[in-house]
């Protein structure tokens, strides 16, 4: 693991020192803060721009569209922007963008997402305005941090930091619903997190009561499926030493013992998905089942879909381990399987260079007269594609817009929350990107 911590004694040193209370930002950091404010409408017509631009997941052109408009923001920053194409994956594509600085000074990566999960046949389709709120698909996950990205770039280039800064930025075009394979769909983002030095993912902010939080983790997702089987025959011979417990028993005894047995701290565990009978099935999507039977007689066959979240990639080992044992204590006359899917998202674990990075952004807020921000607890965020680089290079989620009602008709993007992002961005990868890798 390339962590702080470990890489780089120096910089987790100096990220980690006391926040001096009266510290003033420099005269560049404070042109970089004018800025953001002297072109909060244009970014907030940006904003609106790519929110009508439909982008779901699956819509092909629709991402590719926004991945021109992106290009055409990052090209005159000096950015060498490239296409890369996911047609293996079934995906459109992604956006890697690469700016060249100092020799011998930390690569910062920049995470964020060009899709969003409203599709082509959504009712929910254009940005709208309400005061210092902006409501459309993607507002605020993630055109919104997106558009941070760029308002914090444009002010360090206005200040004259942007010149000697290392900087690539991912921007998947399949967050919300990743390619499969996913080692193919993510090998670009992956190798990026190789190179960097710090990561920071620019999908939303969490707050807590009106507090910023700093999210210096996010949790797993991993998908599993349960068969189980039994003797099918009349009902009246249930639970005999002819017949056995059926298959629904079977499976209602595995997910009653996952409840029982799975729980530990960080971990969630769910079952979204449920049918038995004398024949069950899943469609091709995972998300339909269909079953038949009657009630007098005793099911053969019983499936169910799910998911776990973990905080660490040894949680998720040993979960599927406890899992998979559970799953092999077989009721009589019955069996089971139980099938982890590829393509799960894997975790950021809160490390020590995490930390790191979440302690030099306080003394940013410091510097710009912000609150401290506290570290978020893992459960109360997702999964994200900052976590394909978690193995390989400390980093920082939550760097985008407050927004609220994500992924649902209605979600809303709090407009004054880019300014404030913008700033923090701006003024944190100017001074990571000054110092030496």
């Amino acid at each position: 693991m390339k962590h702080l911590l470990t890489l780089a004694p120096a910089l987790i040193v100096a990220l980690s020192l006391p926040v001096v209370a009266d510290a003033k930002l420099s005269p560049a950091e404070a042109k970089m803060a004018a800025h953001v404010e002297a072109n909060y409408e244009p970014s907030v017509a940006l904003l609106q721009q790519l929110v009508d631009v439909n982008s779901g997941s699956m819509n092909f052109a629709g991402v590719e569209q926004v991945g021109r408009m992106m290009r055409a923001e990052l090209e005159p920053l000096g950015f060498k922007v490239e296409w890369k194409p996911m047609a293996a994956a079934n995906r459109a594509g992604h956006i890697f963008a690469t700016h060249a600085g100092k020799p011998g000074t930390k690569r910062l990566l920049l995470i964020g997402h060009l899709d969003t999960v409203f599709e082509k046949d959504s009712p929910f389709q254009k940005f709208v305005r309400k005061g210092e709120s902006g409501e459309g698909p993607g507002a605020g996950d993630d055109k919104g941090g997106m558009v941070v990205i760029l308002m914090a770039l444009k002010a360090m280039k206005a200040a004259g930091t942007l010149a000697g800064a290392n900087i690539e930025i991912a921007l998947t075009g399949d967050e919300e619903d990743a390619g499969d394979p996913i080692d193919v769909a993510r090998a670009d983002l992956i190798a990026a997190g190789k190179r960097a030095d710090v990561a920071l993912d620019f999908e939303g902010l969490v707050t807590e009561n009106g507090r910023d939080m700093g999210s210096v983790a996010r949790r797993s997702s991993n998908s599993w499926t349960l068969t189980a089987t039994g003797k099918a025959g009349h009902s009246s011979g249930i639970f005999s030493s002819g017949a056995g417990d059926g298959a629904i028993y079977e499976l209602a005894r595995i997910v009653a013992t996952f409840r029982k047995e799975l729980p530990e701290p960080n971990l969630t565990f769910n079952v979204g998905l449920i049918a038995g009978g004398q024949s069950a099935a899943f469609d091709t999507d995972g998300v339909r089942a269909t079953a038949t039977g009657k009630s007098n007689i005793i099911p053969g066959i019983a499936i169910a879909k799910g998911d776990f979240r973990t905080l660490s990639e040894e949680q998720t080992a040993r979960v599927k381990a406890k899992m998979t044992a559970i799953v092999a204590a077989h009721a009589p006359l019955t069996d089971a399987k139980i099938a982890f899917e590829a393509g799960g998202y894997p975790a950021m674990a809160p490390t020590d260079g995490n930390r790191a990075i979440l302690t030099a952004l306080n003394g940013v807020n410091a510097d710009l007269g912000l609150p401290e921000m506290p570290p978020l607890d893992p459960l109360k965020r997702g999964a994200g594609d900052i976590s394909f680089v978690a193995n390989d290079v400390s980093g920082l989620a939550g760097l985008g817009p407050s927004s609220r009602g994500d992924h649902a008709p209605g979600e809303t993007v709090d407009l004054n929350s880019m300014k404030r992002q913008a700033k923090r961005a701006a003024i944190l990868m100017t001074r990571l990107s000054g110092q030496r890798r």
